[in-house]
């Protein structure tokens, strides 16, 4: 099992080899992306810790508390090429064909553009339990919301 600051990393160390740059919003929806399609696609998690229903999308706290001294500057971590090769081998190939197919699908869409499909997606929505858009919550997002939407995605398209 992968920790949330490793699949970060991977993330971080892939835009400092591309060099473009990745916000805490963007790292956020995409180790949130990652965390969802590995729940329907290996029926269990890739990590043990829960999102929350922020109100710019979910939030890992954890992961935030790691990276909010950048707030919306991107993230400045020394993680070159040699460490995204020592990332991928420590996650093993089957979580990095995963991680690399998050990147296809999603890398190209500003953290704005992830949070806005991200509050369109039914975990983010059940657990905000109806409250507005801007109010605070800390509601975690059941691992089991995520696994039934985006397996009814992997299925339907």
């Amino acid at each position: 099992m992968a920790t949330p600051l490793q699949v970060a990393e991977f993330f971080i160390a892939f835009s400092n080899t591309t060099g473009d740059v990745i916000t805490n919003l963007k790292l956020q929806k995409l180790v949130y992306y990652a965390q969802a399609w590995h729940l329907a696609i290996f029926d269990e998690p890739l990590f043990d810790d829960d999102f929350e229903a922020w109100v710019h999308g979910p939030v890992l706290p954890s992961l935030y508390q790691e990276f909010k001294e950048f707030r919306w500057r991107p993230i400045d971590r020394e993680l070159d090429e040699d460490s995204y090769f020592s990332i991928r081998e420590k996650l093993g190939n089957q979580t990095t064909e995963l991680l690399d197919e998050i990147i296809e699908e999603y890398y190209d869409l500003t953290g704005h553009e992830l949070e806005q499909l991200a509050h369109t997606e039914d975990p983010w929505i059940k657990a905000r339990g109806g409250r507005a858009c801007d109010a605070i919550c800390h509601n975690v997002i059941e691992k089991s919301w995520m696994q039934q939407y985006y397996s009814s995605r992997l299925f339907n398209g």
